[in-house]
């Protein structure tokens, strides 16, 4: 059951590299337009200095990269837990949920992006992922959960 439940983790680590390869082939060649090409911007730049420079389609892409290194982070904690501590078939499906939710959430920001439905996409993998860490924190203190 360990391989099952780090598998969703494992996947929501390849989307992300996904993200990361689609931003920068949505972002690079709008940089290179830029007068000076990608010289032209300031020394120690970030992303976020980009916002107003190029379009906001092509900047949809980088901010759910940003997002896939912030909530996930727990995610990733939280299935280690429990795939040590020994995962039950409801941790695993829960896992699924918020992986599959993440991905969808991705699409619809990257090619969309109207709040409404990106706010219910991220609060319902939100609420798988605060299963989980409920049934980690008891699987932890021995009051059940996911051992």
């Amino acid at each position: 059951m360990q391989a099952q439940m780090l598998a969703p983790a494992a996947v929501l680590v390849l989307w992300s590299l996904v993200m990361l390869f689609w931003l920068a082939l949505t972002r690079l060649p709008p940089l290179f337009k830029q007068p000076g090409g990608l010289g032209s911007s300031k020394r120690g730049g970030r992303g976020q200095d980009l916002e107003g420079v190029l379009p906001d389609t092509v900047q949809w892409k980088s901010h759910n990269y940003t997002h896939l290194m912030e909530q996930p982070t727990l995610f990733y904690a939280t299935v280690a837990i429990i795939a040590i501590l020994g995962a039950q078939q409801l941790d695993v499906r829960l896992a699924w949920g918020y992986v599959v939710l993440r991905i969808a959430h991705s699409l619809w920001q990257a090619l969309v992006n109207t709040v409404p439905v990106r706010f219910m996409l991220f609060n319902l993998s939100t609420l798988c992922l605060m299963i989980l860490a409920v049934r980690a924190v008891m699987a932890t203190c021995g009051a059940g959960g996911a051992a």
